[in-house]
């Protein structure tokens, strides 16, 4: 058996074109419910994106979510993150972060900086990634960042049910794009 390549530092991938592997691709959202007093997890099983190294070691990129693909483990929670109330999906397909810059700093993180666009409506967002993993041929970014749903319109809180900010938590492995 060959031994795995061995990673390297973001800071050191190649320049080129990278396409995420969707199948290899996590993005996972928590929110407190019911008062604080419930976790719901979940995530989206449908995602696609795109990123550019240049040779500066800086990226940009896109990740596109299917909201549709919004999955909690219960089927009447999904259907109704899907209407209106929520991410009304039958509006607004996609969930969009586009990242304008992504550079690697001296101790290995990446600083991102780029937009979100949820529900028809774009905020700046910028965050701290980790590069857990780097070859010649596949990188890997992972970030866990708060957002808060009211500034994209999310404002359903029924009895005061749904307060506060919603974690998500991404990791996205990307492959070196074909010539």
């Amino acid at each position: 058996m060959s031994e795995p390549a061995a990673a390297t530092p973001p800071s050191a991938v190649q320049p080129g074109s990278w396409i995420l592997d969707p199948a290899r691709t996590r993005v996972r959202i928590q929110h407190k419910t019911m008062w604080g007093m419930v976790t719901v997890k979940g995530g989206f099983t449908n995602v696609d994106g795109e990123a550019e190294t240049l040779p500066d070691g800086s990226a940009s990129g896109t990740l596109t979510i299917d909201a549709a693909s919004v999955d909690t483990g219960h089927a009447k929670r999904d259907a109704h993150l899907r209407s209106a109330d929520f991410f009304d999906t039958d509006r607004h397909s996609t969930l969009v972060f586009t990242a304008h810059r992504a550079a690697p700093d001296p101790q290995g993180a990446v600083e991102v900086s780029g937009e979100l666009t949820v529900r028809g409506t774009t905020r700046p967002l910028s965050f701290t990634a980790t590069g857990p993993g780097a070859t010649a041929d596949e990188v890997t970014l992972a970030a866990e960042l708060i957002v808060d749903p009211a500034d994209f319109g999310l404002t359903w809180n029924r009895l005061g049910m749904m307060k506060g900010h919603t974690t998500v938590t991404v990791e996205a492995l990307f492959t070196r794009g074909r010539a």
